[in-house]
């Protein structure tokens, strides 16, 4: 009979004998004493089905140092042994979830070539895509992650806009009118489940809530005074991060994307960043563009599956 249970600080640590050989959601032992050091891996967010002696399967959350709840489903693993892979992972992520009173989104990173070009990354994708909805993650965004380094160079300033602080009402205001129009899958699950100022007081608090300074957001106008948009450099607990970049819509167009993105660049960039991260879903093609143009580079595509919200 199969056990589910919360792990143990040791197993965490000593992940000794789980042959994990997936091509999918890979983690090295090193990497978990590392993550459970730094308290972004913690026993009770991590469930381990133990069939005997033997642990044929983990669920790993993660969350922020600080975190009291566990944000992302980050690592999920079953022994290919095991006769029905996605039946277990679903149970597994059922009964943490019930412990948690929430339904983390998991976040599943998938190789570049896609999971259709290799048959065992998309079975390994295949029976993780339908735990997570058997477990109530019914809702799949599919992201590009980029990465920039200083060999790809920075751009020289903006000719075109100027860059300013502004207070929080200030941005909450400019939240709401990049909102309209925008193609990034989770605003428009936010506003369609909320509104727009319920939206924009979100993305404000979360973003207040990263890693980043607050003091490096800037407003872009145009050299007129004329607002532009906005620039959210952030932070990971691992890198420097693009953050968040909009523009309102009526501006839209005329590629001051790439003015925004730049500044952001460069403010990493003089702080003596070695790498800058960004994400962006699939849908919002422009976005993608511009990080090609500015020299980003895909490193990852990640599958996130999320409850439905409300």
């Amino acid at each position: 009979m199969v056990l589910i249970r919360p792990a143990t600080r040791a197993e965490l640590e000593e992940p000794v004998g789980f042959a994990m050989n997936d091509p999918v959601g890979f983690v090295d032992a090193d990497s978990l004493r590392e993550e459970v050091a730094a308290g972004r891996l913690r026993p009770e967010w991590s469930w381990f089905a133990v069939d005997g002696s033997r642990i044929v399967a983990r669920a790993l959350w993660w969350g922020r140092e600080d975190s009291e709840r566990p944000l992302a489903l980050d690592f999920l693993h079953v022994l290919a042994d095991v006769p029905d892979r996605a039946a277990l992972a679903a149970e597994l992520m059922s009964r943490a979830h019930t412990e948690f009173h929430a339904k983390p989104e998991y976040v599943l990173v998938v190789p570049t070539t896609g999971q259709d070009a290799d048959s065992a990354v998309a079975d390994a994708v295949s029976w993780r895509r339908e735990a997570a909805q058997a477990a109530g993650l019914t809702e799949i965004i599919e992201r590009l992650r980029f990465e920039w380094t200083p060999a790809a160079g920075v751009s020289a300033p903006s000719e075109r806009l100027m860059f300013r602080p502004a207070s929080d009402d200030e941005f909450l205001a400019v939240f709401q009118r990049v909102a309209v129009g925008s193609l990034d899958v989770a605003t428009q699950r936010g506003i369609a489940a909320t509104d727009i100022v319920s939206q924009a007081r979100d993305d404000l608090e979360f973003y207040r809530s990263c890693p980043g300074e607050r003091s490096w957001w800037r407003l872009a106008e145009a050299m007129d005074g004329t607002l532009v948009g906005f620039a959210i450099p952030s932070a990971t607990p691992y890198h420097r991060n693009v953050g968040y970049l909009g523009v309102v819509p009526e501006l839209r167009g005329c590629r001051y994307v790439d003015d925004i993105l730049c500044e952001i660049t460069r403010v990493h960039a003089a702080d003596g960043a070695d790498r800058i991260t960004a994400t962006t879903d699939v849908p919002n093609t422009p976005m993608a563009a511009a990080f090609k143009r500015a020299n980003y580079q895909v490193t990852e595509v990640r599958m996130v599956f999320e409850a439905p919200a409300g």
